[in-house]
Order: structure tokens, then C-alpha cells, then sequence
């Protein structure tokens, strides 16, 4: 090999190092621009309101306190870590504080999904497919703790796929990263599931004796990761309460990140399902069973639950990467030349350069521009009223949960589903929705309700309109505030 040419594969080296930071400072930096877009879900006040409370009390709730509906019911927070960083960045920087880390959280995982992909494919294709995969998951891009536990998701997947394309078992010394997906999000359990699968993959070609044997070492492996998401400080019930929320059954079609994903218009994911059949067709894939059924069960679960379209879009990459191609002759000689001590201090000092003007462009940017959480989730004047008027037990829109709980109002309900159970979100939708009207007037004489808080354009205020016994007294475009007619200046105290 001539000096010339082993200069020039070093050189590239040093390049496809630096490629995968490259690509998480342009995401980085695209979320910053676009913070304001993902200040768009309430769920985000009542995360960093726990955080918050975990901080100030050095533990974790377990109970209920913040409905008058639910007050003292058992409740776990399985993201608690996510929480205390989203409070930690909110009560530094404001809301710039979860743009910031949300936006990392973006960041790390195009950077994690090239390098991993890079094992296979070229380094084109690997930054194309981070970008499709953020744009599939644009739509649930928000401050919320799923995105800070993305990144440690593809890690994970990432891992055990390599694993399996070697016919190898997973290291144990990434079990940690397991402890660590089930302090941040109740996905964690994807993890877990996946485990099986992708040993199959491993398996699949191999004679029968490595079989079993290679069987009993995903087997083993299976059950520390187990084990290690019950590492945190809930233990064993970290489990049960990462699994409350699918025992929801008719709610989950009903909550906009649960429900089916719609084909009625053309989206983005419809785009990727077209593209993933022609891709096969074109470049006459042969997989696997156990790839075929990892793609399969990703699919379905996109299909599912439109939250699960970034998973979809994030992993499925991964475990098509090794069938799409192997490392080009180029990639073969860099690993085969190794870069010298000087070449890998030029690749750190370009990378320190790359954060530090990621930095520094968060903080130019940061100085003249305010980030403000969307309006139609925060009813500030028609909660101003409410307080004014001393509402005690106020009938609050779901949406609108969030928000009143970081103003230490007790709520009717908010998001945390799994805490008030399938039949009592049901019928609150149904009574605020039209689908049952004379369920509205039971629930507000159940719960002794004072006053309401509702969305303008929901058909609950026009059925209050038509209640006896119930009076409008504010109307904006957020919302609609009702009370009984014989509340006087102060809502009548409940009995």
C-alpha cells in the first residue's frame, strides 16, 4: 500500500469519526431553532412538577396527591430520573432547559443510529436513514422523558443486534444500560421483549448443538436484564408500573399517542411502509424468519399506537443493516491500518470543536429568543378566575391537567392514565365528548364539582350551556369556565 493511498484511508477514518457527531450537532441545533414545537404537550408541566417534588423530598412518590379524585392511590413514577432533569433544566434555564435536553436527547440518537449502522452500510446511506427515522418522529418529538430514554433504546437494540450478526451472545457489561432505560421511561420494556427475538437471529443457520448452547447464554442474559431493570429504587415494581398503562384497554384508542395510525391522508410513516416494500423488491432481499418477524412486530406496533413509529422508525435500520450490505474494501483497510496517537488527538480536538460551537450557538441563541409553552394547553386567564373565585374541585379538561397541577390545583384528571383506570377516563371522555351527554351531570354531582374548566371547542361547554343548575362566566379561545348558579362570589365549598 503506498504512503499516499494509507494517508488518504486515515484521513477518511478521521472523517467517518467525526460523521455521527456531525449529524447529532445538525439535529442539536435544528430542535433548538424549533424548541417551540416541542412545548406542545401538558404532560410536560405535571413531569417536571414530580421532578421537582422528588428533588425536594429525596424520594419517590408512590402514591396519588396531586387529583382530589385519586388522592392517596397507589401510583409509581417510572420516569422519575427523566423528571428530575427536566426539573433540574427547567428551574435553571427555564423552558430553554427541556428544549435543551430534549433536543440532546435527538441528538444522541442520530449519533448512536449512524455509528451502529456504519458497521454495515456506507456512511451516506447510515446518515439518511437517522434523517428519515427523526422525520418519522417528528410528530412525538417533545420535552417528555421518551425522548431521553431514545437514545438509550437504540444503544440497547444496537447492541443486541450486533450480538446477534456475530452469532454471539450480548456482554453483560451493558446490562447497566438497562438499570438506566428503567429509571427514564417505562419502555424499557420493549427492551426486554426484544431479547428473545433477536436471539433467534443468533440462532437461526446454526447447527443444533451451538444451538442449545448459544440458546442458554441468551437465555441467562435475558434474565439479568431482567433483573437490572429492577435495579432503581422502585425494585420489583418498576415492572408493574411500566405495564399499568397497557391494562387500559378502550382508553388506548382513545388517547391521541395510543390510538392506530391513520391512512386516511397520506403521512410520512405510509411514505416509509411504501419505501421499506420497494426496498426489499428492488434489492431482492432474503431475510431471516427471526429478522422477518423483528420487522413484522415492529410494524405492528407502529400500526398500533402511532407513539411506537419512532421505534419503528429507529430500529428497524438496525436490523436491516447487516442484509443491506457489508463493509466496503475502504472501511476494510481503515480497520485493518489503525490510526496513530497524533491522527486520534486531531479526530478529539475536532470533536471538542463541534460541541463547543454547539454551545455556544445554544447560548447566542438562548439570549434573544424566549421559548413559551403552546397556548391552547395553558388556560392562564381562565385559571386566574377560578383561583379568584376560590374553586375548590374544578372539572378540568384532560389536556388541561398538566397545567393545573404546576399551579398546585388539585385536578379531576390529567394524564397520568393508568392512575384513574380505564372506566373513569372512558366516561369522562364520553361525557365531555357528546358521545353520553347525561353521564356530564352525574359525574359533576358525584364528585361535587363547583366549577369547569373546559376546551372552547369541545361539545362539553354547549351541553353545560344547556344544564340547569350550571352558568357560563368566561369564554376565551382556550377555554370555557362554567360554575352553578348558586355560586356566589366564592365557589360553594363541597359538602
Amino acid at each position: 500500500m503506498s504512503l499516499s493511498f494509507a494517508n488518504s484511508i486515515a484521513v477518511q477514518g478521521r472523517a467517518r469519526t467525526l460523521v455521527p457527531l456531525c449529524v447529532g450537532a445538525g439535529a442539536y441545533l435544528f430542535f433548538l431553532f424549533v424548541g417551540d414545537t416541542l412545548l406542545q404537550d401538558s404532560d410536560s408541566f405535571w413531569q417536571i412538577k414530580i421532578g421537582q417534588w422528588v428533588i425536594d423530598h429525596q424520594a419517590l412518590p408512590y402514591t396519588d396527591f396531586y387529583s382530589f379524585t385519586r388522592p392517596g392511590a397507589p401510583w409509581l413514577s417510572t420516569s422519575w430520573l427523566s423528571q428530575v432533569a427536566f426539573a433540574l433544566s427547567y428551574t435553571q434555564w427555564g423552558w430553554a432547559g427541556p428544549v435543551i435536553l430534549t433536543a440532546l436527547g435527538v441528538a444522541l440518537s442520530a449519533a448512536i443510529l449512524v455509528r451502529l449502522l456504519d458497521a454495515h452500510l456506507e456512511m451516506p446511506r447510515s446518515v439518511l436513514f437517522a434523517m428519515l427515522a427523526i422525520v418519522l418522529s417528528l410528530h412525538h418529538i417533545l420535552a417528555r422523558p421518551h425522548m431521553l430514554a431514545l437514545p438509550v433504546m437504540i444503544a440497547w437494540v444496537g447492541m443486541l443486534m450486533a450480538a446477534a450478526d456475530r452469532r454471539g451472545t450480548p456482554s453483560w457489561y451493558w446490562l447497566p444500560l438497562m438499570s438506566l432505560w428503567a429509571s427514564l421511561h417505562g419502555g424499557f420494556v420493549l427492551g426486554l421483549a426484544l431479547i428473545g427475538p433477536m436471539s433467534f437471529v443468533a440462532l437461526w443457520g446454526l447447527e443444533s448443538g451451538k444451538q442449545v448452547r448459544l440458546l442458554l447464554r441468551w437465555f441467562l442474559f435475558g434474565v439479568a436484564a431482567l433483573a437490572a431493570s429492577c435495579l432503581t429504587p422502585y425494585g420489583w415494581r418498576t415492572l408493574l408500573g411500566a405495564t399499568n398503562i397497557l391494562n387500559l384497554g378502550e382508553l388506548l384508542t382513545v388517547i391521541s399517542e395510543w390510538s392506530p395510525a391513520n391512512f386516511a391522508s397520506f403521512t410520512a410513516f405510509e411514505g416509509a411502509l411504501l419505501g421499506l416494500i420497494a426496498l426489499g423488491l428492488y434489492r431482492g432481499l432474503t431475510l431471516s424468519p427471526p429478522r422477518i418477524l423483528l420487522i413484522l412486530l415492529l410494524t405492528w406496533m407502529a400500526l398500533s399506537h402511532v407513539r411506537s413509529i419512532e421505534a419503528f422508525a429507529f430500529l428497524v435500520p438496525l436490523v436491516l443493516a447487516k442484509p443491506l450490505g457489508e463493509k466496503s474494501s475502504l472501511q476494510q483497510a481503515d480497520t485493518q491500518t489503525g490510526e496513530r496517537w497524533p491522527a486520534r488527538y486531531v479526530t478529539a480536538i475536532g470533536a471538542l470543536m463541534i460541541v463547543a460551537a454547539g454551545w455556544t450557538s445554544s447560548s447566542i441563541y438562548m439570549s434573544h429568543h424566549r421559548f413559551t409553552f403552546t397556548m391552547d394547553q395553558t388556560p392562564v386567564a381562565a385559571t386566574d378566575l377560578l383561583e379568584k373565585r376560590g374553586a375548590k374541585r374544578i372539572f378540568n379538561a384532560y389536556k388541561f391537567g398538566g397545567y393545573l397541577i404546576a399551579r398546585d390545583i388539585p385536578v379531576f384528571v390529567d394524564g397520568r392514565a393508568e392512575l384513574y383506570g380505564e372506566k373513569f377516563v372512558m366516561d369522562f371522555f364520553k361525557a365531555t365528548e357528546g358521545q353520553k351527554p347525561a353521564l356530564l351531570p352525574a359525574l359533576l354531582d358525584e364528585h361535587k364539582i363547583d366549577a369547569t374548566l373546559l376546551v372552547a371547542d369541545s361539545p362539553g361547554p354547549q351541553i353545560l350551556d344547556h344544564l340547569k343548575g350550571w352558568k357560563r362566566i368566561y369564554t376565551d379561545k382556550i377555554a370555557v369556565v362554567h360554575v352553578r348558579d348558586d355560586a356566589d362570589s366564592g365557589a360553594s365549598a363541597p359538602k
